[in-house]
């Protein structure tokens, strides 16, 4: 079942985060399934940290874009939505490539959201698992 409740594409999501730290980062919106939404991060000189593997608090950007643009797209037309708290599990370093992460709601209520992120490398292993937890702020 489609949960989104205003219009959402990787092209919407895209023209949205020019300018920000999204595009800074070189992250990319892949798709938009019904009850997900999916990006990838380069692993490269803009996102490593001195010891050449792929910077925790990259992983957390991510993770915090996915889950801001489910918990938005999937709020009622008029509401906002806003971090309350965020965690980051790193699993598995990256030092290459990709890293690809897809967010899927845990608890969606009227006034706080939950969201689920995992963050794989292009072979598909698990890198770090990210749970964000969103307040939705009703139209006034």
């Amino acid at each position: 079942m489609r949960i989104w409740k205003k219009e959402v594409s990787v092209e919407t999501l895209t023209s949205n985060h020019v300018g920000t730290v999204v595009s800074a980062l070189g992250i990319e919106f892949l798709e938009v399934g019904d009850d997900f939404i999916r990006a990838r991060c380069p692993v490269d000189e803009r996102t490593r940290q001195p010891y050449g593997i792929l910077h925790g608090g990259v992983s957390v950007v991510l993770a915090e874009t996915l889950g801001s643009c489910g918990a938005h797209y999937s709020a009622p037309e008029g509401d906002r939505a806003v971090g309350l708290d965020i965690n980051a599990n790193h699993i598995r370093s990256v030092t290459s490539g990709w890293v690809i992460g897809t967010a899927r709601p845990v608890h969606r209520g009227r006034t706080t959201q939950v969201w689920q992120i995992d963050l794989t490398n292009e072979a598909g292993e698990l890198t770090c698992v990210s749970r964000i937890t969103m307040a939705v702020l009703q139209a006034r």
